[in-house]
């Protein structure tokens, strides 16, 4: 029997991650409720003012989306290394690096896309004006599929590793400044009437950057880490 076509494969493998995904909806949920937990306890922390809110929003709302990824990436080659199914992948005739971009969609399908959705309710609970609140929109919509292209390098590199979360945090964390400070500082000029199209272009430039050159290092990571 021939192979099935790279689409084909792709599609099949994205299709098999959403699925175990859905199966699980305890797991599938927790990022999103960390999300929100963690936005909704910081106004308690510091002060319910509106100005105060408004003015810590951004940090908030991208610190939240940020530790909620992370809480994702550890299983998102863990199960496969385990069941064998990642042996499969490394020994598949299509590329390994376009293979591995199909489980970045399907977890950014399951991480990242609930929180582009929930993260403006967000905006309006900590009273971000409404042209801020779409500012954030985009730049979550930008920033996230950056999040777990960065991400997957991380869990690639501790698939072995039994107890690879901590390290795992420390490899990504550093790498996810640029995306935090950025996405930001969109939101806090948009909020201050200032124009933040320059840094809303250069995360739209990380995004596709990451989702070219990720993918390759997602690669060499898990033929490293499986031999």
């Amino acid at each position: 029997m021939s192979a099935p076509s790279l689409p084909a494969a792709m599609f099949a493998l994205l299709r098999r991650d959403l699925l175990l995904a859905f199966r699980a909806r305890g797991e599938l949920l927790n990022p999103l409720i960390f999300f929100v937990m963690i936005a909704s306890l910081f106004p308690l922390a510091t002060s319910p003012e509106p100005g105060v809110l408004r003015l810590l929003a951004p940090g908030i709302i991208w610190v939240s989306a940020l530790l909620a990824t992370l809480l994702s990436l550890d299983q998102l080659f863990r199960s496969d290394y385990e069941d064998g199914s990642l042996e499969q992948l490394l020994l598949s005739p299509h590329p390994l690096a376009l293979l591995v971009l199909a489980k970045i969609a399907a977890h950014w399908l399951v991480s990242g896309l609930p929180l582009v959705l929930v993260g403006p309710l967000l905006g309006v609970m900590l009273n971000l004006p409404l042209h801020a609140i779409e500012t954030l929109a985009l730049g979550l919509l930008f920033g996230t599929p950056v999040l777990s292209a960065i991400g997957a390098i991380g869990a690639a590199l501790t698939v072995s590793l039994r107890r690879g979360g901590m390290l795992l945090s420390l490899l990504v964390l550093p790498l996810y400044v640029p995306v935090l400070v950025f996405a930001a500082s969109a939101v806090e000029a948009s909020a201050s009437g200032l124009p933040a199209t320059g840094q809303l272009y250069l995360l739209a430039a990380f995004m596709l950057l990451s989702l070219t050159l990720a993918p390759l290092a997602i690669a060499a990571a898990l033929r490293i880490s499986s031999d």
